[in-house]
């Protein structure tokens, strides 16, 4: 079994910064990729920013620019700097993983989530 553990969530002001971070842990082998998505009320889940084993990066093209995703392969953990934030980027923040167990498997995990409110 594998956990993914979110934190950095939080209010905070127009153009202001935060950090999230998540860790995985668990029966791990390897992790292929690693990405945030977020959740607005009312919306579908959407992909924020993914990050490949090897450090290849994508993002929404609505943070590009302002969010950067980066990944501690040593510590099973990926980050995601979000600076200039908005109010449309209040949403919960979702951690995925695509990674192999221990077992072979192939399997896709989530984070419980965390919040993100860009208010005045």
């Amino acid at each position: 079994q594998v956990q993914l553990v979110e934190s950095g969530g939080g209010l905070v002001q127009p153009g202001g910064s935060l950090r999230l971070s998540c860790a995985a842990s668990g029966s791990i082998f390897s992790i292929y990729t690693m990405g945030w998505y977020r959740q607005a009320p009312g919306k579908q889940r959407e992909l924020v920013a993914g990050i490949t084993a090897g450090g290849n990066t994508n993002y929404a093209d609505s943070v590009k620019g302002r969010f950067t995703i980066s990944r501690d392969n040593a510590n099973n953990t990926v980050y995601l700097q979000m600076n200039s934030l908005k109010p449309e980027d209040t949403a919960v923040y979702y951690c995925n993983s695509d990674l192999k167990e221990f077992s072979r498997r192939r399997m896709n995990y989530w984070g419980q989530g965390t919040q993100v409110t860009v208010s005045s």
